[in-house]
């Protein structure tokens, strides 16, 4: 197993932790991971993605190219992006933010309107991680009890409820999709 990841949308939108996330969750679980951050000088508001590798061999480059799947989180991204993804590869898209559709017809499509989804949370935020709910339900690639040891691993020391509302975020998520 040698699955490829990208994380992609404005910085501010949390795709650099959702790498981070998953990365260290699969790492937990014992799989060789490479985690590869990139954002552009301007950080909040300008571009950022990250692209995760998770396998159950040596990994001989973090580079992704022709990832299994791509996170979406903004139109630029979608518009970058969906070209990369191998035929019959996956994309996630935050349909709140992007109006867009891929234009290729050989991708499975997930639509998630997290704007709508955090509107159900007590805090208004943790789009990214409502995200990697939906994600890693189906994806596979580490279970939710895993990804919610990261969160508490994370999150927790800083301020209990801050772990709390992740944990939140990411059931809603995984519950989204079907």
């Amino acid at each position: 197993m040698l699955i490829k990841t990208i994380f992609s949308g404005f910085g501010g939108q949390g795709v650099i932790m959702m790498g981070y996330l998953l990365a260290t969750a699969g790492m937990i679980e014992g799989k060789n991971v490479t985690c590869l951050p990139s954002y552009g000088a301007e950080v909040r508001g300008g571009t950022a993605n990250c692209t995760v590798v998770v396998s159950s061999e040596e990994i001989a480059s973090p580079v992704a190219s022709e990832p299994e799947y791509a996170v979406l989180m903004n139109n630029p991204s979608l518009i970058r992006f969906q070209n990369q993804v191998q035929s019959g590869g996956t994309v996630f898209l935050n349909s709140s933010l992007i109006e867009d559709r891929p234009i290729r017809g050989d991708l499975v499509i997930y639509e998630v309107p997290l704007n709508d989804l955090i509107k159900q949370l007590s805090e208004n935020r943790g789009a990214n991680v409502v995200m990697l709910g939906a994600f890693i339900k189906k994806s596979g690639l580490v279970t939710p009890e895993t990804m919610i040891r990261v969160l508490k691993d994370t999150f927790s020391g800083k301020n209990p409820a801050v772990f709390k509302s992740n944990r939140s975020a990411l059931m809603l998520g995984y519950e989204y999709l079907k």
